[in-house]
């Protein structure tokens, strides 16, 4: 995770969905429960959730890596959802609300970036990361300050 200025002076905090030492990361090793089973890391339920069909959901939830989790979740498969679109990012939102409500180490964390904008450093994903000419969607930098607002919140 590092601190970058941005163009308009402000300080961003860029962090990688794949690095398993960012405590931001969807490869973090932290567990939670959440449809009524466990899972390794976010990357393992979001890529889990990919599908309608129990047993594929199962065979990702028990990748042994977060690595492995996205290779079979990558895979079009019979089950594979077809609203997935609409709902990939409420699901990754649930992923990393019920993590941080799981390990309020990582809820601190999150809340220690205060007003922070963050940004999903990647070069090639254009949709959850900045892209390579940061003027990607960073839907997963949004997902964070999302979770960080709502648990701001609910601190009253």
């Amino acid at each position: 995770m590092a601190i970058f200025p941005s163009d308009d002076g402000e300080n961003d905090l860029f962090t990688s969905r794949t690095d398993p030492e960012s405590e931001f990361s969807t490869y973090a090793p932290y567990r939670f429960h959440l449809e009524g089973r466990e899972w390794p890391t976010v990357e393992h339920y979001f890529q889990g959730m990919k599908f309608t069909d129990q047993v594929m959901q199962e065979k990702v939830r028990q990748a042994g890596s977060p690595a492995e989790a996205r290779k079979l979740g990558r895979k079009r498969h019979q089950s594979f959802r077809k609203d997935w679109k609409q709902v990939r990012e409420t699901i990754m939102t649930r992923g990393v609300y019920t993590r941080c409500r799981t390990h309020p180490d990582l809820a601190k964390a999150l809340l220690g970036t205060g007003d922070q904008k963050i940004v999903e450093n990647s070069n090639f994903d254009y949709f959850w990361g900045c892209g390579r000419d940061r003027r990607g969607e960073n839907r997963y930098g949004r997902v964070l300050m999302n979770v960080r607002a709502k648990l701001r919140e609910e601190q009253g």
